[in-house]
């Protein structure tokens, strides 16, 4: 039982020695091979999953008998209202369903949102 248990030992240690001996080898450089002496970054690549026309939402502030609404467009759409009052907090009005109702969210929104994507739109 001792043998085999030490011969065991020695097949595991052997094991692992060859790939540190395989190491060691290192081939030869092929004759025709260039010597890079500039090691600059690769050009900057635009991300594929970003939409190459990505809609920047437009603002547009007015004010209306005492209280500021600054108006959330994407490609000419409303789909936000920030109503500011002289006194008082801030809320917004959103069109969640993208059917021109808006609903009024006071102050941060504590509720929880489910993202909505337009998939498509023609």
């Amino acid at each position: 039982m001792r043998k085999l248990k030490w011969l065991l030992v020695l097949c595991f240690s052997v094991s692992l020695c060859g790939p540190a001996f395989a190491q060691s080898q290192a081939r030869p450089l092929p004759k025709d091979a260039k010597v890079i002496e500039d090691l600059s970054a690769p050009p900057q690549v635009r991300d594929s999953k970003e939409p190459k026309d990505k809609p920047e939402p437009t603002v547009t502030t007015r004010k209306d008998a005492g209280v500021t609404i600054s108006e959330y467009r994407i490609r000419g759409k409303l789909y936000q209202q920030k109503v500011q009052p002289e006194s008082g907090p801030a809320y917004y009005l959103i069109d969640e369903k993208g059917d021109g109702k808006f609903a009024r969210v006071d102050g941060p929104d504590l509720k929880f949102a489910v993202p909505m994507w337009v998939l498509l739109e023609w």
